[in-house]
């Protein structure tokens, strides 16, 4: 049975000699690994992942002095949906041996877990956390404008690595030694840090403004952390990021 990447919220549990940096990894919104660069807004690029599509239609042509009907079989390619990114992306988990896969985006889910293909949310970034031989390993990708691209490039990269090990020179092992799991950061959710609704216009006055108010509280002066200080500048430079790139 196929690993499927689904569900809400899916534990991620750390084995003994790892931190347990991965209480809960939620599907959605997008929990983008803390120190994974993100790609600036305005930078993304188009990208050419496709799929065969067969249309099956009819036309009438003249055989011996006759009009006949014959079915008529045409092949295109067409643009992936996220949710055709989705089911390649298990399919090349399941390939490669990845143990309970989390798929992280911002597009809304589907009643069975799935993301949904219908909106395009503003962040297209995917992140997807899994094991592989016990290890907690993650692979994000933010560099296309669409959701279902960068599903799909993440699949493209998981096909890539078990190449390596067919032609003998190195270990899957090896290629994945650099892609340990970071934590998930939150604060790339900078919309829920900062208490804007999802969709509503932000400037980055306002942004600027709820940022002071909530560095207020977060001051250890005030009874507040340094970790939590952190937490905010962080958020702030997502989504100054966001905004400036929409700009």
């Amino acid at each position: 049975m196929r690993n499927s990447v689904r569900g809400s919220v899916v534990p991620f549990v750390t084995p003994a000699d790892e931190p347990d940096e991965h209480q809960a990894i939620p599907r959605w919104p997008l929990a983008w690994p803390i120190g994974w660069a993100r790609t600036v807004p305005g930078r993304r690029v188009i990208a050419d992942f496709r799929r065969t599509k067969w249309e099956d239609s009819t036309r009438t042509i003249v055989e011996q002095g006759q009009l006949k009907t014959e079915s008529v079989r045409k092949q295109r390619t067409v643009a992936l949906s996220i949710f055709d990114a989705t089911v390649r992306l298990e399919k090349e988990l399941e390939r490669l041996g990845g143990q309970a896969p989390v798929l992280s985006t911002n597009a809304e889910l589907r009643l069975d877990g799935r993301p949904r293909s219908d909106k395009e949310p503003d962040d297209p970034g995917a992140a997807c956390y899994f094991r592989f031989k016990g290890r907690a390993t993650v692979l994000a990708c933010d560099r296309y404008r669409r959701v279902a691209d960068n599903i799909a490039a993440l699949a493209a990269h998981i096909d890539a690595l078990r190449r390596i090990q067919r032609y003998g020179v190195g270990t899957i092992e090896q290629a994945l030694a650099g892609y340990k799991a970071l934590p998930a950061d939150t604060a790339a959710d900078w919309r829920a840090v900062f208490g804007f609704s999802k969709g509503v216009t932000v400037t980055v006055e306002e942004l600027q403004q709820r940022f002071r108010q909530k560095l207020k509280a977060a001051h250890p002066d005030v009874g507040g952390t340094d970790e939590m200080m952190m937490h905010l500048n962080r958020a702030r430079e997502y989504a100054i990021g966001e905004l400036e790139g929409n700009a």
